[in-house]
């Protein structure tokens, strides 16, 4: 069984199987498969209850007492996917990835997703293990092969980390990391060209603990992750290769818990990457991409696997998993804290946020106006240009141009504009001419006008914005419907709903910094609440998230964390329902990475048959001077197709035009 680091807890779920006893279990595996069929119940509970280790002696004891290979007869007895799993759990974990790769460039083509998962995230320790299995099964060069089945940039990074020799020392120098820092931005961003050689040499040397570092420094010194150059500098599977890499530094668990996720998401399920993983990991760290995975997608690996396959398959895989994350009392401290590090490094806070929409270079408002008012005059209408100059155009110059048109026309251009276009084009044409305040303040006032409350609209606009534009959204809610906010929101919802919408309302968060004691003291007030007590849970719960600070709250979301083993969201999940579960929910995720909760969003109105335009477009319009540049990253980061090719697969005409120009372009 693989053993944790010396003072490290052991995260696998396959454990040494007590009494063990190999010539019990090579009997036990013969009688299984002797005679017609086989008990394969019998041979996956023995086989999923021993460790690796054990393992290899039950084939040597079975050899003994048979004459015979057992995984041979596994092979014979057994058939498809199954049959896959067990005999990959039966091999030695460095000859299992040996056939991995083996398999994966023999033959036409190559499945260079598994060159790149395996060849990412293997210590240096398992790459040894790995090049002298491979020689040893195959009587080849791992390295030669390799060689010989890919080209380019990708060829010499596979090459490099089959070395297995990145740096191991945990003391890191400050002065290494500016100068590696500076030398990729110089290899990148201010490059013309890439100088790949740069990436390759740090990202395939460089020791995790080192590499962590200059991530960080790269955030700060260039106001972009590391990840969003790479994708800018780089191509192919080169680029996917270096992402794998990179996610691996940040967090292997988090890596492996992302490629099971797609494994299994949508139709069809990848079942070699699935029983690739579960075979790999089982006894290294599957407790941590267990509750990663949880935290991250928001249901448990173990319910994903249960929904996704069959059979003694499916059997066979949730025993490797070792349990239910969504069952009571099911939680790992350590893995939670992984978990909350890796959004905390993503958070807003540390991200420069940057819109896709930027004000226009030698702006002319006189010539916009006159060109806007010749595309609506006589018989038909340019929508191009009108999509060319208002997407195009800041708010700021849009307001001006809707004055200038006034001056120059005697015209009122919003009026001009409904009159000219309609439908999904129009309410995002007209959306942008709006200035913010006024058009959040429109869409507040649809939601909870007529037969029904949009309470996502309420929530969506409400727990994201900040304390300027909450106290701005109102004042054009009062400028434009002779109403207080607080009013109509009071007449339009109920219960702790409302209260905490109110609450939001006032707009006034504190906006100072984190206060370590208060955070405390903060976390202890909700985690002591009895679930039973719900309405003091919703109170309590309300007077934190909705008044303190953003930098305040992720420090109370970790000492929840230490607290009680549960991350907030979850806590939030279980134990509320209905509007004000989603109210608080938006809140933390806003809280934790903003442009992640857009990204979602986003991904939601367009997923599945039929498109919600209305969310589509509000956020759209809302987020493209602001932060929309950021929200596309964490989109593809998330869903692995950008949000330019999400549009374009779920929108058409004028409509779709309009969104990829706000959109600002393909990542």
């Amino acid at each position: 069984m693989a053993k944790p680091a010396q003072g490290a807890k052991y995260r696998g779920s396959i454990h040494d199987f007590p009494g063990f006893d190999p010539n019990q279990d090579a009997e036990a595996l013969y009688t299984a498969m002797k005679g017609f069929g086989s008990d394969k119940e019998a041979i996956l509970d023995i086989i999923t209850s021993r460790s690796n280790r054990q393992r290899q002696e039950v084939c040597q004891s079975y050899k003994s007492l048979y004459g015979k290979d057992l995984i041979a007869d596994l092979k014979y007895e057994l058939t498809g996917k199954f049959e896959r799993l067990i005999v990959g759990l039966m091999r030695p974990p460095a000859y299992c990835d040996a056939k991995e790769i083996k398999d994966a460039i023999s033959g036409i083509g190559t499945d260079e997703k598994c060159l790149i998962e395996i060849l990412a995230s293997r210590t240096n320790e398992q790459m040894h293990q790995l090049v002298a299995a491979y020689k040893d099964a195959y009587e080849r060069d791992l390295e030669a092969d390799v060689i010989g089945d890919t080209s380019g940039h990708f060829q010499k990074m596979l090459v490099v980390l089959l070395q297995g020799t990145r740096e191991e020392d945990d003391v890191v120098s400050e002065d290494l990391v500016q100068q590696d820092v500076q030398d990729l931005y110089e290899a990148g961003e201010l490059k013309w060209g890439t100088d790949e050689a740069q990436f390759i040499y740090i990202l395939g040397n460089r020791s995790k603990q080192h590499l962590r570092l200059v991530f960080d420094e790269y955030l700060k010194t260039t106001g972009k992750p590391i990840e969003a150059s790479i994708r800018g500098e780089l191509s192919g599977d080169f680029e996917k290769l270096m992402l794998a890499v990179v996610k691996c530094i940040r967090s292997t668990p988090e890596y492996f818990a992302e490629r099971l996720f797609k494994a299994m998401k949508g139709l069809g399920t990848r079942d070699n990457t699935l029983i690739r993983i579960m075979v790999s990991r089982s006894e290294l760290d599957m407790l941590d991409i267990r509750e990663i995975f949880r935290t991250k997608y928001e249901k448990s690996l173990y319910s994903m696997i249960k929904n996704d396959t069959s059979g003694e398959y499916k059997k066979t895989l949730l025993k490797l998993c070792g349990g239910d994350d969504d069952a009571a009392g099911q939680f790992f401290p350590e893995a939670a804290q992984v978990a909350y590090q890796m959004w905390e490094l993503s958070a807003v806070a540390r991200v420069e946020l940057k819109g896709t929409v930027r004000p226009a270079n030698d702006f002319n408002p006189d010539a916009d106006a006159k060109a806007l008012r010749k595309a609506m005059k006589g018989l038909g209408t340019d929508e191009n240009t009108i999509i060319d100059i208002i997407t195009h155009r800041s708010n700021a110059q849009r307001q001006q141009i809707r004055q200038t048109f006034k001056s120059h026309f005697g015209r009122d251009l919003m009026t001009d504009l409904k009159s000219e276009i309609s439908g999904d084009l129009a309410r995002l044409i007209l959306g942008l001419m709006m200035p913010p305040a006024h058009y959040d303040a429109k869409q507040l006032k649809k939601a909870m006008e007529g037969a029904g409350t949009d309470e996502k609209a309420l929530i969506e606009i409400l727990a994201t914005r900040t304390n300027a534009e909450i106290r701005a959204i109102n004042e054009a809610y009062k400028e434009d419907y002779h109403k207080s906010l607080e009013d109509a929101l009071s007449s339009d919802t109920s219960g702790h709903f409302r209260r905490i919408l109110i609450s939001l309302a006032t707009g006034n968060r504190e906006e100072g910094g984190e206060n370590l004691d208060q955070a405390r003291e903060d976390a202890q007030e909700i985690a002591d609440t009895p679930s039973r007590d719900k309405t003091s849970l919703e109170t309590r719960f309300m007077t934190i998230l909705c008044t303190r600070s953003y930098p305040h709250l992720r420090r109370v979301f970790q000492e929840f964390i230490k607290m009680t083993n549960y991350d907030v969201e979850h806590t939030i999940k279980k134990e509320m329902s209905g509007d004000v579960r989603d109210a608080f929910v938006a809140i933390v995720q806003s809280v934790k990475n903003k442009p992640l909760f857009f990204a979602d969003k986003l991904y939601k109105s367009m997923k599945g048959a039929g498109t919600d335009e209305k969310t589509l477009t509000r956020i759209m319009v809302s987020r493209s001077e602001i932060d929309l540049l950021n929200i596309r990253r964490e989109f593809i980061e998330k869903y692995d197709k950008s949000l330019h090719q999400a549009i374009e697969g779920d929108t058409s005409g004028d409509f779709l035009k309009a969104l990829l120009a706000l959109c600002g372009g393909e990542d």
